[in-house]
């Protein structure tokens, strides 16, 4: 089978010329999509899409650690309880061998097999949509961040430190795409979804809706629970050193400019894009008329909020018939706010045609991953060709029945054996929203009710019967972690929402010892480490979100793992 050359090489051969001109061509995307469903011929015939143009052979570059975390990282500046940011010391490379030894002189060998790049958890938020929970933030600070109003403008800059990427920093071979694992918007709602392939595409996105001329939300409601960028006053978090800036709100739902990436995406589905808040399976039209109307809960009594969000990490509601409860208990507590029907909620149908949508190409591939096959059967899972030699595989991890980990049904689980057994001489990657400690969710799918559900632990066993999975791919904790799992490596990356706000390039390479490597390299938004709280331009309010999430309060310290769970070399035997 072909592979791209290392930057050592000095021929080029087809795989090297084909993801060259994925690089290369900004009008469509290399791979083959597979449809999911029943294993028919039809659905696991390939549909191949063709780059526009003519195609350009271009030598892989040298490795380069610009742009990345190898190079430098955002690390605090000065004391107190707000803290700025600046250029910090770099994260170096860990090997790990846990899997397999590592042989000298594999430097000199090695030849890749698949470059890329995996976004996740980017949480696009419509931060004045009536259906937030960010009255909970009165029982726990964690529960409202200083910065959603930012979201669409930090993924903004995220694309552009992508695009400005030369290659992989391991190996100077060409990324060849992007892979988003989920969790890409916040609310379940419509607006969201269509900024999330906005910015993905590139475009226009104004991050604004109900009254087009003036904000409604927490951020000038005058209750202290909540940062009031715009106003003296003395809120919770200035009291912890928060600053005051003026025409922040205005700045935030201003129209943000996406560059869009140039590299063919894909699309994994998260539990925070098919359910209300990524916890409730309300049903109905409950949560659609909540959604789309007038009224909005700020804050409630802090003692029902520390109840209520301890009950929902418990899982014990995730039909969300006690927050119906709590909603119409505090009906009379609600504000009036402008009602905006592209708030709706979105349907795992509304998600498949939006992909597949024309209007929402952009570099390719059609559906981003998703087929026909997947919006004729109702599912969200796929696989699609990286390289000759090379599978890919999306999963659906959020269980229909509610609540925020997740599982797999059992006719995912059967499409997924199977497609593991008619790739044996395959080299496989699978990505997900969830990682497998997170997969313990057995509540029935409302719409398969006979349906049973299967959690990671019996994935994890499916994959070390198949050893030519190489890695488990996904996001959800929000927290950097490689964990190895026996014969294949899980990678799970932290999110662009909470500090470190980070995604992560993969590049696969046979070292030609009888040994894989896996290198992972993390980087951050292209948006300056230092901040001035007066440039409310689009680079100084991206750089802010930065900050701001930083030193939000309640945010976990620990979300950037340990030295071996980010930049990384990962042995493991060859299958």
């Amino acid at each position: 089978m072909s592979r791209i050359r290392s930057a050592a090489s000095t021929a080029l051969d087809r795989r090297t010329l084909l993801v060259a001109a994925a690089s290369a061509s900004a009008a469509t995307g290399l791979g083959l999509a597979f449809g999911p469903g029943s294993g028919s011929a039809t659905a696991s015939q390939p549909a191949q899409v063709r780059a526009a143009g003519r195609r350009v052979a271009t030598a892989p570059a040298l490795p380069s650690t610009a742009g990345t975390t190898l190079e430098t990282f955002s690390a605090p500046r000065g004391a107190g309880s707000y803290r700025r940011l600046g250029d910090g010391p770099a994260w170096a490379r860990t090997v790990r061998t846990e899997l397999a030894g590592a042989k000298s002189g594999r430097e000199a060998r090695r030849t890749t097999l698949a470059s890329f790049v995996q976004l996740t958890d980017l949480h696009l938020t419509d931060v004045q949509h009536p259906l937030r929970y960010e009255f909970l933030r009165a029982g726990r600070p964690g529960s409202w961040r200083p910065h959603e109003a930012l979201t669409v403008v930090g993924a903004a800059s995220l694309i552009e430190r992508v695009n400005g990427l030369r290659g992989g920093p391991a190996t100077g071979s060409p990324l060849s795409f992007v892979m988003t694992t989920g969790d890409n918007t916040d609310n379940n709602a419509r607006i969201e979804l269509d900024w999330f392939l906005g910015v993905m595409n590139g475009g226009r996105i104004t991050p604004n809706t109900g009254d087009p001329r003036h904000y409604e939300g927490v951020q000038n409601s005058g209750i202290k629970a909540f940062w009031h960028p715009e106003s003296a006053l003395r809120d919770a978090d200035k009291q912890l050193g928060f600053p005051r800036v003026d025409g922040f709100l205005q700045a935030a739902l201003r129209t943000v400019n996406s560059p869009g990436l140039r590299l063919p995406w894909y699309s994994t589905i998260g539990n925070h894009d098919d359910l209300a808040g990524g916890v409730y399976s309300f049903g109905g039209n409950y949560f659609a008329d909540l959604a789309t109307g007038s009224r909005k809960l700020h804050i409630i009594p802090a003692a029902e909020a520390a109840e209520r969000f301890k009950d929902e990490r418990k899982g014990g509601d995730p039909t969300g018939k006690v927050m119906k409860e709590l909603l119409r208990a505090h009906a009379k507590d609600m504000r009036t706010v402008t009602p905006d029907e592209r708030r709706a909620p979105f349907t795992r149908r509304d998600f498949l045609t939006a992909h597949l949508d024309p209007a929402h190409t952009g570099p390719g591939p059609v559906g981003h991953g998703y087929t026909k096959a997947n919006l004729d059967e109702d599912t969200c899972y796929y696989s699609f060709r990286i390289s000759d030699d090379v599978l890919g595989i999306s999963l659906d991890t959020t269980d229909p029945g509610g609540h925020y980990t997740g599982s797999l049904g059992t006719a995912q689980l059967r499409w997924l054996e199977r497609t593991l057994k008619a790739h044996k001489d395959d080299r496989i990657l699978v990505f997900s929203h969830h990682y497998s400690r997170s997969m313990d969710n057995l509540n029935r799918d409302p719409a398969r009710p006979a349906e049973a559900r299967h959690g990671g632990d019996e994935i994890v066993a499916l994959f070390k019967r198949h050893p030519q999975v190489l890695a488990w791919i996904n996001g959800h904790s929000h927290r950097c972690e490689i964990t190895p799992r026996g014969t294949f490596w899980e990678i799970t990356t932290a999110s662009h929402v909470d500090f470190p706000q980070l995604a992560r390039v993969i590049e696969v390479v046979d070292n030609h010892d009888g040994t894989l490597s896996l290198f992972t390299t993390l980087v951050e938004s292209a948006a300056p480490r230092r901040t001035d709280h007066s440039d409310l331009s689009q680079t100084g309010l991206a750089a802010l979100y930065r900050e701001l999430s930083y030193n939000a309060p309640g945010r976990s310290q620990a979300l950037a793992g340990d030295p071996g769970d980010r930049n990384t070399e990962l042995l493991l035997r060859k299958p």
